[in-house]
């Protein structure tokens, strides 16, 4: 999935890459797609929030399914941030994906933390305050949802040599 940029971009007809799914293309347009303004190419142009034909009366209050996704990952940004907190650190210090990354996991990490830890005779909680780290991450870890909840690469390493577990795979 392509990374969203924070401008710069070489759009604008000139030539180089769709900010909204990485195709290279010598014909993009600037579009505002949920919020953000993007250089697209023709595939993705239909993104658009501002070419979105608005509904007339005979259409009602029915939501497209692409209407109903752009607003349902709007609301998602909004709780993370307000989650978060303030995501001005974005904008000024940009991303750094190298603090604390997470590994590629095998398929079956959740699982084996699990069993692992019961293997110990240990609570969730008990194996989290003992590793300093969030019991929700310990939570998403378990349930195979590690990087939808954001958790570092550092929480999978202590998991690892705390339960003697293999969760990464190795390069």
């Amino acid at each position: 999935m392509a990374k969203y940029s924070t401008g710069n971009s070489s759009g604008g007809g000139s030539g180089g890459s769709c900010e909204l799914c990485g195709k290279a293309s010598d014909s993009l347009t600037e579009a505002s797609v949920a919020g953000a303004t993007l250089h697209v190419c023709p595939d993705c142009a239909s993104h658009n929030d501002a070419a979105q034909p608005t509904k007339s009366k005979s259409e009602g209050n029915a939501m497209s399914e692409q209407d109903r996704k752009r607003r349902a990952a709007q609301r998602t940004a909004r709780m993370d941030d307000a989650r978060k907190g303030d995501a001005s650190h974005w904008e000024e210090e940009g991303t750094s994906y190298d603090s604390d990354p997470l590994p590629y996991l095998v398929s079956d990490y959740g699982e084996r933390v699990i069993d692992a830890r019961q293997e110990e005779g240990l609570q969730r909680g008990e194996l989290a305050d003992e590793l300093e780290v969030q019991e929700n991450d310990l939570l998403a870890v378990e349930q195979n949802r590690a990087n939808r909840a954001g958790v570092g690469g550092s929480v999978i390493e202590a998991l690892e040599e705390r339960l003697g577990v293999t969760l990464s795979e190795s390069a």
